[in-house]
């Protein structure tokens, strides 16, 4: 798990334009909770939650205006805690003078960001929300088929790469290869990506490492995909049952989000890089509410009634 993000990570992600202590940039924000100090601005710091970046937008500066300079100063003073990483000004406002000379003193940079205070508080916590979230690693092939993430697992040299790299051929996207690092995004989201070292890079065994990119464009190639299906490839044994109806469903539990899993066997002849493609097809048509599955167990049941009357 990420402990830390500094605030030269925000600044770099956002855009946003450094007002002051730009020598402070290394200070290190540990949570993605905003704080807007309303009731902090009045004198009451009991529960101020000085470890969070301050936002402040036109309600905050304009309850300031409404103070004498030298009161603007003592709250300014109180609300920069050594604890703070920074102030954040929404809609390009300008930062009050007291404010500049408070947080240089306490060496703490104010950031303006040209948004909607809101959207910023947003965009804001989804940022560090996927720095600073719980992360493990799966050995596996993560891409992007038909905008559905799917993640394809099996033992060394089952042809994972292989596999991937067909379908990257056929213009579905890359992620990550070998090692697919995950974080979750909220209760049901779960985020993959590669390791930064791995980026654009996939291992193919008798060639060695390719740059996707590179070789296919920057279209072959995304940073970050929601995972929805995992496809697991096992080698096809005479004696392992295999689903066949698809009527059941395996679930698999990563960092507490529930992600649906398939098992493909892999048999000489069989064109794996097309079956992905389906299953991601037919995954993206039952979320719309389409089992084929249930449709043909319907369908039998009703063949089953209808040869049963006739009998009778």
């Amino acid at each position: 798990m990420a402990n830390t993000v500094t605030v030269k990570e925000l600044v770099d992600s956002s855009g946003y334009i450094v007002l002051s202590g730009e020598e402070f940039l290394g200070n290190k924000i540990t949570t993605s909770e905003i704080s807007r100090p309303g009731v902090e601005l009045t004198g009451f710091f009991n529960f101020y939650p000085s470890a969070r970046i301050q936002l402040l937008g036109k309600t905050e500066l304009t309850f300031i205006e409404r103070m004498t300079a030298e009161e603007r100063l003592i709250v300014m003073r109180r609300l920069c805690s050594k604890e703070t990483p920074c102030f954040v000004i929404g809609r390009k406002l300008q930062a009050p003078a007291e404010l500049m000379k408070a947080a240089q003193e306490a060496g703490i940079p104010i950031l303006s960001a040209q948004s909607r205070t809101t959207r910023v508080s947003s965009n804001i916590t989804n940022f560090l929300e996927g720095k600073l979230a719980e992360r493990v690693s799966m050995h596996g092939v993560f891409v992007d088929v038909f905008g559905m993430g799917v993640m394809i697992t099996g033992d060394s040299g089952v042809g994972k790469s292989e596999t991937a790299l067909e379908l990257i051929q056929k213009g579905h996207r890359l992620v990550a290869d070998d090692r697919v690092d995950l974080y979750q995004h909220d209760e049901n989201t779960l985020i993959g990506e590669a390791p930064g070292i791995l980026r654009h890079l996939i291992e193919i065994r008798g060639i060695g490492i390719i740059d996707v990119m590179t070789l296919f464009g920057a279209g072959a190639v995304k940073q970050t995909n929601e995972v929805n299906l995992i496809v697991n490839l096992e080698l096809w044994s005479k004696d392992k049952k295999f689903e066949r109806l698809g009527s059941t469903e395996e679930i698999v539990n990563i960092l507490d989000v529930g992600i649906p899993k398939i098992t493909i066997p892999v048999k000489t002849g069989r064109n794996l890089a097309i079956i992905i493609e389906v299953a991601a097809m037919n995954f993206r048509a039952k979320t719309m509410g389409y089992n084929a599955a249930e449709t043909f167990e319907r369908n039998l049941e009703a063949l089953i009634k209808e040869n049963a009357q006739k009998n009778d």
